[in-house]
């Protein structure tokens, strides 16, 4: 049996995120998003993927995914981007590349790990300044937990979010937090104790994203 891709194995959570080409903003105006946001839910009915958090900010998105099976999370992925990238060229003109490259997955430890990253991924408007309360932020499934119409409600979770959620979106994250997912988003790491990592990089061929980067140091005489 051929090998799953390494970012497509079923069963596990994903961070997923891309960003406009150059950092470019990808989402001009309300109805970008909306289609975007449309285009994700059929997608979701092709290929049953659960989308536990998701948000659309003016240059990029982020997606927590939790595919069933093997190869689901790469399938899904391509039809929902390629569909995208023709419906931005068919409303915007043009035919170059919309996105940095090829989106970037990272796999989650299901604990409060998850936690962190759903937390992060649904609060991003209130960092950026956008809103003050994530509920308020239209195109992200934030509004959900404050009970607002969302253009699709995320799947459960297998890690309760808990019952002030919606307080916890618009409070600010703690800097160590912060860290390890912008290091896990950076280096490509997947985020979970060590333990968990040391495990899953081996299993999933990912060594390269825990190993030092540069020249080794050179540590000075006693």
């Amino acid at each position: 049996m051929p090998r799953a891709a390494r970012a497509s194995v079923g069963g596990m959570c994903y961070h997923v995120y891309n960003c406009g080409n150059n950092r470019a903003e990808v989402f001009h105006e309300p109805d970008d998003s909306d289609a975007f946001l449309a285009t994700a839910a059929e997608g979701c009915e092709r290929l049953p993927m659960r989308v536990l958090a998701y948000c659309v900010m003016p240059t990029h998105f982020h997606l927590v995914l939790w595919p069933r099976n093997d190869g689901d999370l790469s399938r899904w992925m391509q039809w929902f981007l390629t569909a995208h990238v023709r419906r931005y060229h068919r409303d915007h003109g043009g035919s170059g590349h919309v996105w940095i490259g090829r989106f970037k997955a990272f796999p989650i430890q299901p604990d409060e790990h998850l936690l962190m990253v759903l937390r992060y991924v649904e609060s991003n408007p209130v960092r950026a300044n956008l809103v003050k309360r994530a509920a308020d932020w239209r195109w992200s499934s934030a509004g959900y937990w404050s009970r607002r119409p969302t253009l699709f409600e995320p799947d459960p979770s297998p890690v309760e979010r808990g019952p002030k959620w919606a307080k916890k979106l618009s409070a600010p994250i703690p800097a160590a937090e912060l860290e390890l997912i912008r290091r896990s988003v950076v280096r490509g790491t997947p985020l979970g104790t060590t333990t968990w990592v040391l495990r899953t990089v081996k299993r999933r061929g990912l060594e390269s994203t825990v190993r030092p980067r540069g020249r080794p140091r050179i540590h000075p005489k006693a």
